[in-house]
């Protein structure tokens, strides 16, 4: 597997996401996919095309990319291998908190080596036994002196393995902290955790703290405003990238498929002739639009500043989650056995089609979330 060495250009927009993915993923994403991994050249390359942390303040080494952009972005990316969407989505979490609820010396020391890519970040939220239930945190960091003293244990960590800097939740003697914590601090432990179903090239891993010792420079943002922040903020961004990617998916089903039906033949005829592989494809082309316009929509309401970006946030995931795993399998079947061979995207597809449908809310939580907000704008 050898990566075109040449510095890509850098990417503004839909169409240049695009070429770079069309260049330097797509042929590739399978590789990735088998053996585990995002290698480093295309780490340095989606450094050099200006893809970690494009959103930032162009004062703090980004492009102050607006965030509808940064969807079309992200569906591209995922369109090509969502294990580096992946890396994007907890990558932008950790950018955009710091950015955000850091001090002025948290976002000195750190910002511009995450918009750089100098500096990869993860997002430890999730515990064994408990998930991304904030109120089954563990993790517990206790004021020593004048910093913290951290233990606990964090699973399903993107990009755990590769990390420089963790953004991790832990219990303090009053709230939920979060803490920034270099992957170097002694005793941190990084285990990896592969062969999973979907997204296998995400590098996650279950991160270990024991009685790391960490300065009072390593919270972010005031004491008690944590819980707030991951509900709101972050979370919020993180679930808007996994919905971009969603798209993607789907977008990635209905290229690989038209492809395939426009080639193979059956009885003297092209798949694509006949009326159930149309109608299929046709499903595709409709949901994909769809899924587009409403991330579009979540997006230019987070860009506005406008509270309702949560719930088009929600709604969107929701819709274009469950429409990658349909057309996703569907994909499979218009492939038939090919479908289920390593030798053809849509198996790969298949399986981080159903990852999206669990990270960042699962849909069941998104139908109960979604549904209590119709009731309080019926009965209001």
């Amino acid at each position: 597997m050898t990566l075109v060495a040449t510095a890509p250009p850098r990417v503004v927009d839909r169409s240049s996401a695009r070429a770079f993915v069309d260049t330097h993923v797509v042929p590739y994403a399978d590789a990735y996919d088998r053996s585990g991994r995002v290698p480093e050249d295309l780490l340095r390359l989606t450094a050099a095309a200006g893809l970690w942390a494009p959103f930032l303040p162009v004062g703090s080494g980004g492009a102050g990319m607006d965030l509808v952009t940064l969807g079309e972005v992200h569906e591209e990316v995922g369109r090509g291998c969502s294990s580096l969407r992946s890396l994007l989505t907890v990558h932008t979490m950790v950018s955009w908190t710091v950015q955000r609820w850091g001090t002025p010396a948290q976002r000195e020391r750190w910002t511009p080596a995450l918009a750089a890519g100098d500096v990869l970040g993860a997002f430890c939220l999730s515990e064994p036994g408990a998930g991304s239930d904030t109120s089954g945190i563990t993790t517990t960091a206790a004021e020593r002196g004048d910093g913290w003293l951290l233990n606990g244990v964090k699973t399903w960590t993107t990009g755990g393995q590769r990390a420089d800097l963790f953004l991790v939740f832990a219990r303090t003697a009053t709230s939920i902290g979060a803490f920034l914590v270099p992957r170097d601090a002694p005793g941190v432990e990084v285990r990896p955790i592969d062969d999973m179903l979907g997204t296998r090239a995400s590098m996650l891993a279950e991160i270990t703290f024991r009685d790391v010792a960490l300065g009072g420079d390593a919270l972010l943002g005031p004491s008690g405003f944590t819980a707030g922040m991951v509900l709101t903020g972050t979370l919020d961004l993180g679930r808007y990238s996994v919905a971009a990617g969603s798209v993607g998916i789907v977008q990635a089903c209905l290229e690989a498929s038209a492809a395939y039906a426009a080639e193979r033949r059956v009885g003297g005829r092209a798949l694509a002739e006949l009326p159930l592989i149309q109608a299929k494809l046709s499903d595709m082309v409709t949901d994909a639009r769809a899924a587009r316009l409403l991330l579009a929509e979540a997006g230019r309401l987070k860009d506005a500043g406008e509270s309702g970006t949560i719930m088009a946030t929600w709604i969107a995931k929701y819709f274009a989650s469950t429409a990658a795993v349909r057309h996703a399998a569907e994909a499979v079947q218009i492939h038939g056995a090919n479908g289920c061979s390593p030798d053809y995207p849509v198996a790969r597809l298949y399986r981080d089609a159903k990852v999206m449908e669990i990270i960042e809310g699962s849909n069941e939580i998104q139908r109960i979330t979604i549904a209590a907000q119709a009731e309080r704008e019926t009965t209001s």
